[in-house]
């Protein structure tokens, strides 16, 4: 059934379990590995819980300083628990509603489409980046691809986006700009780095160049 484990098998190798509310669970124990690959986790050690909130609005200073005119490319960077998948979340609602533009929500991670996310938008779950950017935009045809905790290794994924004319909104984890690794540095068009002390207050934006604005 949906809820066995062997429906969760991928999840938890990656050491997490989405519930069908958006929560996630994060797994603590022992893993296994085979030929180098995890295989799954054994004798669990703690559980942490998130709980997803719609808050919306969250998501209205960025698109007014960020994409108002026109999409851009957009990280916004913090550390964990800051608001980012919220403000994702808010944010396709909005350029939905106010664009109509063909939106491809890439939810590894299967918590950023637990809300209102508007009637333009498609959802890809539980794939790695590069396959549902690769496969998402022959499949989709969007505008634009909205992703959850960008890493490294997703930076390629995120080129062959924009060689195809898609536009990319991520988050990352990075808490102030002098600490955003090189392979993200001039790859988007405005980096918004959140407030380490307050959820979901914006800090500081700057351009692709580094400059504040």
């Amino acid at each position: 059934g949906k809820d066995s484990v062997y429906s969760v098998e991928e999840q938890i190798k990656s050491g997490f379990i989405t519930t069908e509310n958006g929560a996630r669970l994060g797994l603590a124990g022992e893993y296994v590995f085979d030929k180098g690959q995890p295989l799954s986790i054994r004798n669990f050690t703690s559980v942490c819980i998130r709980i997803p909130h719609e808050i919306k609005g969250c998501g209205n200073e960025i698109y007014v300083k960020c994409l108002q005119d026109r999409l851009k490319n957009v990280l916004i960077a913090s550390p964990p628990g800051l608001g980012k998948t919220t403000i994702l979340r808010d944010l396709a609602r909005i350029i939905s509603e106010k664009t109509k533009k063909n939106i491809l929500i890439c939810d590894e991670r299967g918590e950023i489409a637990c809300g209102d996310i508007g009637e333009t938008c498609d959802v890809m779950k539980y794939s790695d980046k590069n396959t549902a950017f690769s496969s998402g935009i022959r499949a989709m045809r969007p505008d634009l691809i909205i992703t959850d905790e960008l890493s490294e290794l997703d930076c390629n994924a995120v080129k062959k986006a924009y060689c195809a004319g898609v536009f990319v909104i991520a988050s990352a984890h990075f808490s102030r700009k002098e600490r955003i690794k090189e392979e993200f540095l001039g790859l988007f068009d405005r980096y918004v780095i959140l407030n380490d002390e307050k959820i979901g207050e914006i800090a500081d934006i700057y351009d692709r160049e580094g400059k504040k604005i």
